[in-house]
């Protein structure tokens, strides 16, 4: 019996590691997973559908205000993640900006960019009010943290996020972002109106893609993909056992 034993445990570690192989890292983030180091928390959140970008937010209705944290990789280690509103067209020509990057002293920093055009960039204030703006840097990504004023009973805003390769760190002035399709995408309707601070919970996928695509497609490990496979591979190994 011994002897027979170890070949069969042999076969159901092998496929066991294979599932764990499938299962890459990427798969497994999602928003609900994400702390802060500032420890501020959010009503909601959305595994955003492109450049593996996040979106935590709490839509305040009694005051317009839109509290949220976006966390994004930048392309490369020294460069850039944005977040923003456009107040007039779904794309980037009219979005009122935050850029995170860090600045000479290696610092995680962020600017606020008019974006009036495909080739216009104006620093400066945005069209709306925006308050407690700040950014933190870990484990190779960023975070923006803002609150900005949004029209009075808005049902959706517009946003737009986008990741850069390189930055001017004394102006904070991005280089280009790629052209690939994700960057291209990268925009969509954030539902605001059945999820003020008492609506719907941290994870409620809310944000759909002007192209037709909505939230995350990658396997949600977080909530319950991982268990599952988890399960079959248990139910696997005691049947190999009991042979």
């Amino acid at each position: 019996m011994a002897s027979s034993l170890h070949p069969v445990l042999l076969v159901s570690v092998s496929w066991i590691s294979l599932l764990a192989l499938l299962i890459s890292p990427a798969q497994a983030a999602t928003c609900t997973s994400q702390t802060f180091k500032n420890n501020k928390l959010y009503a909601q959140c959305n595994d955003l559908p492109y450049l593996s970008s996040y979106l935590h937010w709490t839509y305040s209705a009694s005051n317009s205000s839109l509290s949220v944290a976006f966390v994004a990789t930048p392309a490369k280690s020294d460069g850039w993640v944005a977040w923003a509103i456009n107040p007039t067209q779904t794309k980037m020509a009219g979005a009122q900006t935050l850029l995170a990057y860090k600045n000479e002293k290696g610092a995680p920093a962020v600017n606020t960019l008019n974006i009036s055009s495909y080739n216009s960039i104006v620093p400066g204030k945005l069209s709306f009010e925006v308050w407690d703006v700040s950014a933190e840097f870990s484990n190779g990504s960023f975070t923006i943290f803002a609150t900005v004023k949004v029209p009075k009973d808005a049902a959706s805003v517009n946003q737009v996020w986008q990741v850069g390769s390189a930055v001017n760190k004394t102006s904070g002035f991005p280089e280009k972002h790629d052209v690939a399709p994700a960057n291209l995408k990268s925009f969509g309707t954030l539902s605001l109106g059945a999820n003020s601070t008492t609506g719907t919970p941290a994870g409620t996928n809310t944000t759909t893609n002007s192209t037709g695509g909505g939230g995350s497609g990658a396997l949600r490990i977080g909530s319950g993909g991982n268990m599952g496979l988890f399960s079959v591979s248990l139910l696997v190994l005691g049947a190999l056992i009991a042979l």
